[in-house]
């Protein structure tokens, strides 16, 4: 096992960074999305949210007054295994950022509603470990997700026969299309779709996560199978002319992501996990000799 002596301060800055902060490739994205739009009101939309990122920044303000949800991504290896109690300082640092203004106290018992105040509570944060014997690096990837867009999420297991799959996925297609439809402005839009499938249901829905969550919103499926349907949805979705913030518009999507596993031949388990515009994310690797990769 390995000691990382700066973890806690390097979990600290990925934590002042997601609040302060959009992902450099949804910021891309959204500035070409604006200069090609031709609705003026999705136009001055568009425009508030660059600007809030911007001044979010300058003075080292919440992006949005809602934290989100935080989860935490991490994988190590045989030779990357941190010694820390890595639970224990991300929840520390969390409710030492909301002390110091970063994060809205937003965490409350699911029943009770009774709130800490400082973001603390059972499962918070989220984690997701991922065991990579050969990784020679301790990777952490910190997403907060709006909760405002999770209203809009859906979950199905299809039977074979309501996928479609005689007609090019059709059945698949219009649940996510009808999804989207039923979301309307609630996810604040633009933002992005994670699509999970296969599995059972906890998988499908892990999967929906992880995908718009991890992925670079401007990368491309490996499987050509996928890259072709993510493509195909997002102009059907963007067709239908939602728009930002649901007031009509080009572009009601950035993107879509889609994650896939096996599952039972009785089944096909699906999940959509919407993402609002505010990307708030960062991604970084510790090395056990000192060093620091920063990927977002």
């Amino acid at each position: 096992m390995v000691r990382y002596p700066n973890l806690y301060q390097d979990v600290y800055d990925m934590i002042y960074r997601s609040t302060t902060s959009i992902s450099s490739d949804v910021k891309e994205m959204m500035q070409a999305a604006l200069e090609r739009e031709t609705n003026d009101t999705a136009k001055s939309m568009m425009q508030a949210m660059l600007d809030d990122a911007k001044m979010a920044g300058e003075k080292v303000k919440p992006l949005c007054q809602s934290p989100g949800f935080p989860t935490i991504y991490v994988s190590f290896g045989d030779k990357s295994s941190p010694r820390e109690d890595i639970k224990k300082i991300w929840a520390n640092a969390l409710v030492e950022g909301t002390k110091n203004h970063l994060l809205r106290p937003s965490m409350v018992d699911t029943l009770t509603r009774e709130n800490p105040g400082d973001n603390s509570g059972v499962g918070v944060p989220n984690f997701e470990f991922d065991y990579c014997p050969d990784q020679e690096y301790l990777d952490m990837l910190l997403s907060f997700k709006g909760c405002g867009a999770e209203l809009a999420n859906a979950m199905k297991i299809f039977t074979v026969a309501q996928l479609e799959k005689d007609k090019d996925f059709a059945g698949l297609k219009r649940w996510v299309l009808d999804t989207v439809i039923k979301g309307g402005g609630k996810p604040c839009p633009p933002g992005a779709i994670g699509i999970g499938l296969g599995g059972q249901m906890d998988v499908a829905c892990k999967l929906a996560r992880k995908a718009v969550s991890t992925r670079r919103w401007n990368d491309v499926h490996p499987d050509p199978r996928y890259a072709a349907l993510e493509k195909e949805l997002l102009e059907n979705i963007n067709s239908l002319g939602l728009g930002a913030a649901g007031t009509g518009g080009d572009t009601t999507l950035l993107a879509v992501k889609i994650a896939a596993v096996s599952t039972h031949t009785a089944i096909a388990p699906a999940a959509i996990s919407f993402h609002c515009w505010a990307a708030r994310r960062t991604h970084v690797r510790l090395y056990p000799d000192g060093r620091k990769e920063i990927l977002l």
